[in-house]
């Protein structure tokens, strides 16, 4: 068993640790591998060589970065390709998934909107999954229970569809304890692809273990919605309270800014 950390951002896009600091993060807390997924629009083909190239380099037997891209699309829905390394020109949502999908990685709708259910039903080209908890987007404690619904749906179409759970890390004071551990023994890149996409993983927080299929007991979906909607009124709140003092042109301290990403 291998215990890693999904859709993590680094400087080479919009993230404050660089690749080394990630590494020293990551193996402090046991992880045998890290997938990344800086953002697609902020490389050219140089800079994406680079990427890659380090990732490469800060990688060994004990600890692996594999590479990939999270891809902005139309409606700025965010489809991230785990082992993608191909640049897309377009911005439809299917187009990327089979951009994603020739380069053999693995696709995956990142935080979808509640407003975006509806739309990905549509799909008619569907993703090897959806993201069922970014502790970014839906915070810490608990995931949004609909998206664990939206999946059932899709399941009937296409029930190798599977559920994902991802940090989405960006800044140095965030939560990061939301982990995912492989039912395999080596972090060699095509193993731990290969237990991705074929399900072999939990989604682990805590004494949490959450199955890829994404199929969850009613009274633990009823929990998670419970304590979703109290941290979304919570944020709500400091979101109202940040809105409020931009009118009056004051500032949030950074200092306060960072100590409230380690909360939510």
């Amino acid at each position: 068993m291998l215990k890693g950390a999904i859709h993590i951002h680094s400087t080479y896009s919009d993230g404050e640790f660089t690749l080394p600091e990630l590494r020293a993060l990551f193996v402090a807390e046991g992880c045998s591998f890290v997938c990344m997924t800086d953002h697609a629009e902020w490389f050219d083909e140089r800079s994406l060589a680079a990427y890659i190239a380090e990732c490469a380099a800060l990688s060994d037997n004990t600890f692996r970065f594999l590479h990939g891209l999270e891809y902005e699309c139309e409606q700025r829905m965010h489809i991230l390709g785990y082992g993608a390394e191909k640049l897309a020109s377009t911005q439809d949502p299917q187009q990327v998934i089979q951009h994603i999908d020739a380069q053999k990685a693995i696709s995956v709708i990142a935080h979808p909107k509640d407003a975006f259910f509806s739309w990905i039903e549509t799909f008619q080209t569907l993703p090897a999954g959806i993201e069922a908890w970014n502790s970014k987007y839906d915070s810490r404690y608990a995931p949004r229970a609909g998206t664990f619904a939206l999946l059932q749906k899709l399941q009937q179409r296409k029930p190798e569809m599977l559920a994902f759970y991802g940090q989405d890390l960006h800044w140095k004071k965030q939560f990061h304890q939301l982990f995912v551990q492989l039912d395999c023994e080596s972090n060699a890149p095509a193993q731990v692809l290969n237990a991705l996409r074929h399900g072999e993983y939990s989604g682990i927080k805590d004494n949490l273990a959450l199955p890829s299929s994404g199929k969850l007991a009613e009274n633990l979906l009823a929990e998670f919605e419970r304590q979703h909607r109290k941290s979304d009124r919570m944020r709500n709140v400091f979101k109202s309270g940040k809105k409020a003092l931009d009118r009056m042109g004051i500032k949030v301290p950074a200092s306060v800014k960072a100590k409230l990403r380690g909360i939510f």
